[in-house]
């Protein structure tokens, strides 16, 4: 089984009568890329702060690489960029690194490393309040990097960067897991989190609603077939997987189940004479799923969560 390094039991932390994170459980494994992603003020950022030992739950536990939250044997495996990074302005970008180094005890030439990893550089010796909000973004990413930490804990960190820098930090995100690093990010481009992360979990006004592999969240997918008559290929389709999965839209005939059907739907329908023309897979997006979970009030808070173990 794959090794646990963050889970939390019923984390909760409330402000008042309100409750911010409400009895939130979940599971980082070692080497994975973990989205976790909500609304604006569904609970992420506060869930991270606890994570990092920077607030206290008001109940509930964490574990995180095998101690509680904060604790320095976890804090000095722990990178982590939170609600956008803060740093002296008159330093140049590697002089701040080096402060955190030295405070660290770690080599100048982690600084560098750091700062060829978020492609900063060419910028080094450039001053902090130079930089662009992208330049400042992977600075902080820089700063996580350093001392190649076991677990990267990063807070909406494509904020600010341009559609190449995106592209480079998801690299970079996907090369760090490939390493052995787990990493837990938070994110509303949930295009970028379809495309790096093994496993998600889904938080809505402070309730963890989903936690699941990225495929397993976004279901199997449908077919849509265009074809004349209309009813003559309804019919043909309804008799290979049943009337409960066939749907007539205004885009055409939509099938719900099993996808590997397309080529048999697809002969049965030329075999009956039917003109058709098209027949493709329609694979819901991540964004199409989040949209669903946390804005369908049908949904109950704590539904539907699932746990897999392979």
């Amino acid at each position: 089984m794959t090794e646990t390094v963050v889970s939390t039991d019923r984390l909760t932390k409330r402000y008042g009568s309100r409750a911010a994170v409400d009895s939130v459980s979940l599971t980082v494994r070692r080497g994975e890329v973990y989205g976790f992603l909500g609304p604006n003020g569904a609970g992420k950022t506060t869930t991270l702060r606890m994570l990092l030992g920077l607030i206290r739950p008001t109940s509930g536990s964490a574990r995180v690489l095998g101690h509680r939250p904060g604790a320095p044997a976890a804090t000095a495996r722990t990178g982590a960029l939170i609600e956008g990074p803060g740093f002296y302005p008159y330093l140049s970008g590697r002089d701040n690194l080096r402060v955190m180094a030295r405070y660290r005890g770690l080599a100048e030439t982690d600084v560098d490393l750091a700062l060829a990893r978020v492609d900063l550089t060419a910028h080094r010796r450039s001053a902090f309040r130079s930089y662009s909000l992208g330049m400042k973004q992977r600075l902080g990413v820089a700063a996580a990097l350093l001392g190649r930490p076991e677990l990267l804990v990063l807070d909406e960190p494509t904020n600010g960067l341009d559609p190449a820098g995106m592209a480079d930090l998801r690299q970079l995100l996907v090369d760090l897991a490939g390493q052995g690093q787990t990493v837990l990010i938070s994110s509303h481009l949930l295009g970028e989190v379809q495309e790096i992360c093994d496993r998600v979990g889904v938080i809505r006004n402070g309730r963890l609603i989903t936690e699941s592999t990225v495929a397993e969240v976004r279901g199997t997918g449908s077919l849509y077939v265009r074809a004349e008559p209309t009813g003559t290929a309804l019919a043909v389709v309804a008799r290979i997987v049943g009337d409960h999965a066939v749907t007539l839209t205004a885009r055409g005939i939509r099938i719900d189940g099993d996808i590997s059907l397309a080529p048999e739907i697809a002969k049965a329908l030329v075999g009956q004479g039917v003109l058709l023309h098209e027949l493709r897979v329609a694979e819901r997006t991540l964004e199409e799923v989040f949209f669903e979970l946390t804005t369908n009030e049908s949904v109950p808070a704590g539904a539907g969560a699932r746990r897999t173990d392979s």
